[in-house]
């Protein structure tokens, strides 16, 4: 059965994700799974929604959909679009999000020029986004709903600065348990560090090791892993009753925040 993923930024509260889903399951006569990855992202945030989506979708099987209606605003300078990338189908608004969730290049890119059924065009995500993954789930193809391009738009990725002891980066995410999610990778860190010890700092906190998991330490220690997604993250276990770890909140740690490591020369 085909899958259908929705990541966006309408909500819960209101009735936008149940039409979206409704028009699918209409359109595919109910041979469809739709999975929500999530719908609340905060709105317009493109940087969280790549992230979310860049770290979801190779676990699921390809052939996979993957709508991502974040900032999903259509105009005569801005177009829908759909990319191929790893064997999955990502379709969205041409904001550059996607250039935020791959790392090769992907397989193509394609400008929708679909027939819709309004002239009113304030609910993308239901009536550009989700007509164009139901073609593709039923097994149709790109080229016959839209235009190979060769660019879209990018938005400019952070990447750590390194040097032979030391890398500088930055928080990219703060995810539901106030864990600070920086863009420093495990290959990087191994990369650079080569096995030396090091000092991993922010703000006027350090951390000396690497814990395997969270409850390595006591409750309310702060602490450095290896995400699964293989990222540094900066965790308090247990720190905030009822919330989780939360470094966010105990540490004071934001998105953009500079996370350095020093390795012993």
């Amino acid at each position: 059965m085909a899958i259908i993923t929705l990541t966006t930024d309408l909500g819960i509260e209101d009735y936008y994700v149940s039409a979206v889903k409704g028009s699918i399951l209409k359109a595919m006569k109910g041979e469809v799974t739709i999975v929500d990855i999530t719908n609340k992202i905060k709105i317009f945030d493109i940087r969280n929604a790549a992230y979310t989506v860049k770290h979801s979708f190779e676990n699921f099987p390809k052939g996979t959909v993957h709508i991502v209606g974040v900032d999903s605003g259509i105009s005569t300078s801005r177009q829908a679009i759909l990319m191929e990338y790893k064997g999955h189908f990502f379709i969205g608004a041409d904001n550059g999000l996607f250039s935020l969730i791959y790392d090769s290049a992907p397989t193509s890119f394609y400008e929708l020029n679909l027939d819709i059924d309004t002239n009113v065009l304030t609910f993308p995500t239901r009536d550009i986004f989700a007509k164009a993954a139901c073609h593709i789930a039923r097994g149709g193809t790109p080229e016959f709903i839209g235009k190979r391009i060769e660019k879209i738009a990018t938005f400019q990725k952070p990447i750590p600065q390194t040097q032979d002891y030391f890398i500088r980066g930055s928080v990219v995410h703060i995810d539901s348990y106030g864990n600070a999610i920086t863009n420093i990778t495990k290959k990087l860190f191994d990369e650079i560090g080569k096995k030396r010890s090091f000092t991993i700092g922010f703000r006027n906190y350090e951390v000396k090791e690497l814990s395997p998991t969270y409850s390595d330490v006591g409750d309310g220690i702060k602490l450095a892993l290896f995400n699964t997604g293989g990222n540094l993250e900066i965790a308090i276990n247990r720190g905030v009753e009822g919330y989780g770890g939360s470094a966010s909140q105990l540490l004071g740690l934001k998105e953009d925040e500079i996370v350095t490591v020093t390795f012993n020369k």
